[in-house]
């Protein structure tokens, strides 16, 4: 087991199916892949600014984000954040693992234009019914399909209630430097603008303003965040595979992918980190699935699950490896207690009296792995002993790393993404665009 950031990564449960020295073979690749994203020499290296992204936040920027954050705390209960893939996952993943960072004055976040379907952007909008809001659009281009419809129909309502003057106040778009139609539109309308750095991916850019001013907006530490991501960067830049917690995952999970455990499901006994599961699965799917290789990534969330897939994990297909991701202390201090007077004990749980909740869920993920494991399943795990902005930030940023190594150890691009374009060109077609 080795520590870094207030996250444990423990692999010990994959020996019987990859081992140590096994596992040590594929120190040469990984650091051979460590050095290429390091030196820019791997491809797709026109996209690698997150890499020391954290050591690069000045004080200016982060000063800048928390004067645009007062700002909606001070005229808006709502804002309405409008992207799509990485241009909201990892803001919402943030958001949903520390809902209690922020303070009520602080406005609530809402999210639009992350698909299509009609019912669920009517929902954003009565809840703007009565509420003074503002929008946060988020785009390279502002031509992608979903955010660019949502952000019409919001901006409509922004000028319909406010007047286009005061609208245009309360937009702040994140887009592209120079480019763009949304860059176009935010110099013509006078928008608050943040810029997409050119050399950082949606799914990498949580880091950016992309992620920071919403979850500043929120309430969220930012610094505290950025500074997890860095102390873990620091961490792995270790050379030592054993030492390193990205690069021993990214061992991990493609050595055991090289013996036939072709899908990798990220089990959590949290609710709060069910998003940073949808983060992970997009970070990881989208930058490995190529050119007929990939783990498929999936997720569970248990005990809710273990009712359900957790079937299929115990004794289905064996070509599973699980990734645990767990917290010891939810930060709640919920107890069984004991039936009152007369109590008949009928529920049969009078020897949990007295028992932490967090406790039980322990015990349920640590019987779980031993359970899995005994069923044929290799299993990793992350342990946190509680959720906060700095190993939040750190975890971020593992996962970051252990993907662009993993992607060079597939022999694929990890920080591009042509297939996600073969949808797009066949909606274009049936919907009749020019």
């Amino acid at each position: 087991m080795i520590e870094a950031g207030g996250i444990r990564l423990d692999v010990s449960d994959t020996r019987d199916f990859l081992t140590e020295e096994e596992l040590q073979g594929y120190s040469p690749r990984v650091e051979k892949a460590a050095a290429e994203l390091e030196d820019g020499k791997s491809p797709g290296s026109d996209f690698l600014g997150w890499l020391d992204l954290p050591d690069r936040i000045t004080e200016t920027e982060f000063a800048t984000i928390e004067k645009s954050a007062a700002r909606a705390r001070d005229d808006s209960e709502i804002c309405v954040v409008i992207g799509i893939g990485g241009s909201y996952l990892g803001a919402r993943a943030i958001l949903d693992a520390l809902p209690d960072s922020g303070t009520n004055e602080n406005p609530e976040i809402l999210f639009a234009g992350t698909g299509l379907c009609a019912a669920t952007l009517d929902g954003v909008l009565n809840r703007l019914a009565g509420k003074d809001f503002r929008v946060c659009v988020i785009s390279k281009s502002g031509t992608t399909l979903e955010p660019a419809l949502a952000f019409r129909i919001l901006r409509s309502m922004l000028i319909e209630r406010y007047g286009a003057a005061a609208a245009a106040r309360r937009i702040t778009a994140i887009t592209d430097a120079e480019k763009g139609a949304l860059r176009q539109l935010a110099i013509e309308e006078g928008y608050e603008t943040f810029i997409i750095p050119d050399n950082v991916g949606g799914r990498f850019s949580v880091l950016t303003p992309v992620g920071l001013v919403p979850l500043a907006m929120a309430g969220i530490d930012i610094r505290a965040l950025v500074a997890g991501a860095g102390s873990m960067r620091a961490a792995c830049r270790a050379t030592d595979l054993f030492v390193n917690p990205a690069h021993l995952y990214a061992a991990t999970r493609i050595g055991l992918y090289e013996k036939g455990f072709t899908t990798e499901v990220m089990s959590t006994f949290h609710g709060g980190l069910q998003t940073i599961q949808e983060w992970w699965k997009q970070l990881f799917g989208e930058s490995e699935g190529k050119g007929g290789q990939g783990i498929f990534p999936a997720s569970t969330v248990f005990t809710t699950d273990l009712h359900s897939l957790g079937q299929y994990i115990q004794d289905g297909r064996r070509n599973l490896q699980e990734t645990f991701l767990c917290v010891r202390d939810s930060g709640r201090n919920l107890t069984v207690p004991a039936e009152g007077e007369g109590g008949n004990n009928l529920d049969g749980l009078d020897y949990l009296v007295g028992r932490n909740l967090d406790d039980i869920n322990w015990k349920a993920f640590e019987g779980t792995r031993k359970a899995h494991l005994a069923g044929g399943v290799p299993c990793t795990a992350f342990e946190l002993e509680s959720i906060t902005p700095e190993n939040v930030g750190g975890l971020i940023y593992l996962f970051e790393k252990a993907v662009g190594i993993g992607g060079r150890l597939l022999k694929v691009n990890p920080f591009d993404q042509p297939g996600v374009e073969t949808y797009k060109k066949e909606m274009f077609r049936l919907l009749g665009k020019p």
